[in-house]
């Protein structure tokens, strides 16, 4: 089981009088401590056109981290396929591969929120085909040679080239829930994620498909299960808990308000009673514990992404995780 940092995303809460210069190199401050704490992984995150300044350029924050670690796999969990241009993406993709010696994993989605693809005059409805379309282009890009590829959304000549070509190509990880999106992720990508709306059976429901699916089409390419939840390490459930709730119902509360198009006083008390059940918080016996009842049930291949990063938190608590996730926690593992 491999484990994880995320999900990085520079928020910037009413109190939080940083700068975004401040905030940005924090992340990378966390991205050495995870390298140093042993884990396996720290990945970003991406929206845009927040009223809190969510990070919005996933792929230059992949290149500082490149540039700020040295072994450590750099993800995106996830960049939102429909608002990039293919083959700047291939070329973006590529580049921090080169810079990081192929540690990136490319995570991708569709997108859902409706002023994002209005602001970047995407018609929503071409978002599923626009990001097949540029799953297909960045496979033939980062082979050798011409491009070899007629983009349906980009007028690009199929004898082009685009570089630098990988050594070895970033997997790509399609973000999804709903079992059609499951199933593309069975059927194109190199992995799936699995974000902190499922439960631990209804994640090895869709494994179940995805292996039917790969089986059924006879698809040999290695596969993996990427499971994003929140958590924090502390002394105490309570202590662990009080740390991370404010911060955690408070980022649930911005997708909310952002998803319905309307601003949220606090959340409903049951809402906050199913977030604080769902996250992973505690000792490093109960982490551990609650973090093994997941490889239990979807195998010692799943790479788990730990969330203890929400706004509010402040470094050096973060820190103290990172270090004790590594440290206390996957050795448990």
């Amino acid at each position: 089981m491999d484990l994880g940092l995320g999900l990085l995303s520079a928020q910037r809460r009413p109190d939080d009088d940083r700068s975004a210069s401040e905030r940005y190199g924090e992340l990378l401050e966390l991205g050495r401590a995870a390298e140093n704490a042993g884990l396996d992984s720290v990945w970003t995150s991406e929206h845009h056109f927040t009223d809190d300044e969510y990070l919005s350029a996933t792929m230059p924050t992949l290149g500082a981290l490149a540039g700020a670690t040295e072994e450590i796999r750099l993800g995106s969990g996830v960049a939102l396929t429909p608002f990039y241009d293919p083959v700047r993406l291939a070329e973006d993709a590529a580049t921090i591969g080169a810079l990081s010696n192929d540690r990136l994993v490319l995570g991708l989605s569709i997108g859902y929120l409706d002023f994002e693809f209005e602001n970047f005059g995407v018609p929503k409805d071409e978002r599923t085909e626009r990001t097949e379309d540029a799953i297909r282009l960045l496979r033939n890009a980062w082979e050798p040679g011409s491009l070899e590829y007629d983009s349906d959304f980009h007028p690009i000549s199929p004898e082009a080239e685009v570089t630098p070509t990988p050594d070895d190509a970033p997997p790509i990880v399609l973000g999804a829930l709903a079992k059609p999106a499951v199933r593309r992720a069975a059927r194109m990508g190199d992995g799936w994620c699995a974000n902190e709306m499922l439960s631990i059976e209804e994640i090895e429901l869709r494994q179940d498909d995805i292996e039917r699916v790969r089986k059924e089409e006879g698809l040999e390419r290695e596969f993996t299960t990427y499971v994003v939840q929140y958590g924090f390490v502390g002394d105490s459930y309570e202590d662990a808990w009080e740390t991370l709730r404010e911060g955690y119902f408070y980022q649930q509360r911005k997708y909310q308000e952002w998803a319905e198009g309307e601003e949220l006083d606090e959340l409903p008390d049951e809402q906050r009673e199913e977030l604080e059940e769902r996250a992973i918080v505690g000792t490093p016996e109960d982490v551990a514990e609650e973090l093994g009842e997941y490889r239990d049930a979807l195998g010692e291949d799943v790479h788990f992404v730990f969330r203890p990063y929400a706004p509010g938190i402040s470094t050096e608590e973060l820190v103290e995780c990172i270090d004790r996730l590594g440290e206390e926690v996957a050795p448990r593992l």
